[in-house]
Order: C-alpha cells, then sequence, then structure tokens
C-alpha cells in the first residue's frame, strides 16, 4: 500500500471555515483524559500520573515523571480527530483517553498539518503521532514517495483499519460509481495521503488502457478538498471511508456528499512512535491489548460510528 497521509491538514480557521456544518452533531462529552486543546495544545484534566495504573512502570522514565503523553495530530478530520468547541475530539483522542486509563497518565494533543507531524516526532517536540496515520513500509523505513531516504523511520502501534473510498456531490450528478470512473474527470484529494496515491495509480491505469489521466487537484488540507467538491469544481474526492462516511451524513444535515463504490485499499492505521523509543511503543502496544480485552476501545470507535475498523489484537508495524 503507497503512503497515507504522510501527516495530514491544516489550521483551524480553514476548517471553521469550510466544515463547520460538519462539527455539529459530534458525539457526547469527552472526559478528561486525553483530550486536548485546539487552540493550545494542552491537555485537559489536571492531576498527577497515576502509578498504581496497571501498566504505567512499562512507560519510560521520562513520560512516568511527566505524566503526559505529547500527541501530534492533524484535527481536521471527523470522525477521527477534529476541533468541536475548542478541543480536540473523535475516535482517536477517545482511543487515547482509554489507553490512559490502562497507562495512568494523560494524551494531550496538538494539532498540526499532517505532512509535518513525523518531523514534529522526530524532533522530539511530540512523543508518538495519533492522526489516522496509515502504517507503512515507507514509513517505517523514513523513506519519501519516490523511495529516498529522509529520515530514521517510525515504529506503529496499529489500532484501526481503513480502506479507500470515493464521495460525490449529493445526488451524484456526474453518475460516478466508483474509482474507475474518474478517467479524464477533476477528482480532489488532500495532498500528501495514501488516497492522492491511490488516486494518481489509477491516473496511471486510465493511461494504460488508453483513458485520459485523472485530473487530480491535490490541496494542503482535506476541508479545502472537500470544499471544492462541494463547490462543483471536482467531481468526486477521495478519503478514507470512515471521514467520507462521517461527510456523507453529517456535512449540511447529510445533504452535500454521497459515498459511491467500495473501499479499496484497506491498510492499518498506527500510532506512531520513535525508533529509538521501543520503551514506550511496547507501553502503548500493551495498553492497546487491554483496552481490546475490556471493551472500552470498541466502546471509543462505536461512538463515533468507527467500529468496523476495529482490530481484533494489538500489533506492531503491520503495514506493507
Amino acid at each position: 500500500m503507497a503512503t497515507r497521509r504522510p501527516t495530514r491538514r491544516t489550521p483551524a480557521t480553514v476548517l471553521a471555515a469550510t466544515t463547520a456544518s460538519l462539527l455539529l452533531s459530534a458525539c457526547g462529552d469527552q472526559t478528561a483524559a486525553g483530550q486536548g486543546s485546539a487552540g493550545s495544545g494542552a491537555g485537559a484534566g489536571a492531576g498527577a500520573a497515576k502509578s498504581d495504573a496497571p501498566l504505567f512502570a512499562k512507560l519510560p522514565a521520562d513520560i512516568r515523571a511527566a505524566g503526559v503523553i505529547k500527541v501530534g495530530t492533524d484535527a481536521t478530520y471527523a470522525p477521527m480527530e477534529f476541533v468541536e468547541n475548542g478541543r480536540i475530539v473523535g475516535v482517536d483522542p477517545d482511543v487515547a483517553a482509554a489507553l490512559g486509563k490502562h497507562l495512568g497518565v494523560r494524551f494531550e494533543f496538538t494539532s498540526g498539518t499532517f505532512d509535518s507531524l513525523i518531523t514534529s516526532l522526530n524532533s522530539g517536540r511530540q512523543d508518538i503521532v495519533m492522526s489516522s496515520m496509515n502504517d507503512t513500509m515507507a514509513r517505517q523505513q523514513g523513506l519519501d514517495d519516490k523511495g529516498q531516504k529522509t529520515g530514521n523511520g517510525v515504529d506503529f502501534v496499529d489500532y484501526f483499519v481503513a480502506g479507500t473510498v470515493v464521495y460525490v456531490q449529493k445526488g451524484n450528478p456526474q453518475q460516478i460509481r466508483s474509482i474507475a470512473d474518474l478517467c479524464g474527470k477533476k477528482t480532489a484529494v488532500q495532498r500528501g495521503t495514501i488516497f492522492e496515491e491511490a488516486a494518481k495509480n489509477r491516473s496511471k491505469e486510465c493511461e494504460a488502457s488508453g483513458k485520459p489521466a485523472i485530473a487530480i487537484e491535490s490541496f494542503p488540507t482535506d476541508a479545502e478538498a472537500q470544499t471544492r467538491v462541494k463547490a462543483g469544481g471536482a467531481v468526486a474526492g477521495v478519503n478514507d471511508y470512515p471521514v467520507a462516511a462521517y461527510l456523507a451524513l453529517k456535512a449540511d444535515g447529510g445533504n452535500a456528499f454521497e459515498v459511491v463504490g467500495n473501499q479499496i485499499e484497506a491498510g492499518p492505521f498506527g500510532i506512531a512512535v520513535a525508533k529509538d523509543n521501543p520503551e514506550l511503543r511496547d507501553a502503548l502496544k500493551a495498553a492497546l491489548a487491554a483496552c481490546i480485552a475490556d471493551g472500552s476501545y470498541h466502546k471509543a470507535l462505536d461512538k463515533w460510528g468507527a467500529g468496523t475498523g476495529a482490530v481484533a489484537s494489538a500489533n506492531v508495524n503491520t503495514g506493507s
């Protein structure tokens, strides 16, 4: 599978201007643990680390002392992570809150652009990245989309599975049935994502069969790509299935978009951890296994209608 979301989206101002309707009805109150402020990145829920938590001793000493795991995310990707009422909410913060109960620390989310998240991890500004990031072999090895070495790579604790799907304007005016129908048509995607790569791969298939290439329009943020489709400037958008499904359900009260065709190129989302921090990686894996066992993991996914992406067990670096 190609490079998902090398990192993802952008500023809260763009999100507010383009996807406000999407954020109106996000579910439920958030627990204190694991919720970050969209504005400052400060974790909500004061209090010291809980050293009596089952897996606290597995954490690295610096995180035990701080009582916080700093999380880089791109909070413009409902229902996985997005901003509501000034806070970062969604599937990933709720899964993180469940992990935090077993680890005895809180997760502090800070939003940045998707394509800068691994850099922020490797520079030490963040402890992990949790942003619907595909676990790929290229990311594990620190390779760019041309196979050139750009860094040390990261390890992934895989916690979700999703594929790529096409979404269109409500009513499907161009009668798009699948990604195969996009040859010669304007298609909006977020730059640096797996679904941009999926569109590029299909474009090559179009040309190989004698059809015109897909006219791919790549945007810095997913919100901008959505707006392009909504305005009719692009015939379709390509996105992760849970995000496209949430768009179809929530944007403009369900009247803006619809999903067409089946998922393709399904693969794992992973929590990214620096290669030189196996202690933190293994603690997160143990916490995820505990959350799966006690049901809190599935509860977090089901809250957002994302249960179909659940993994059966906690694993590391299963992406290809």
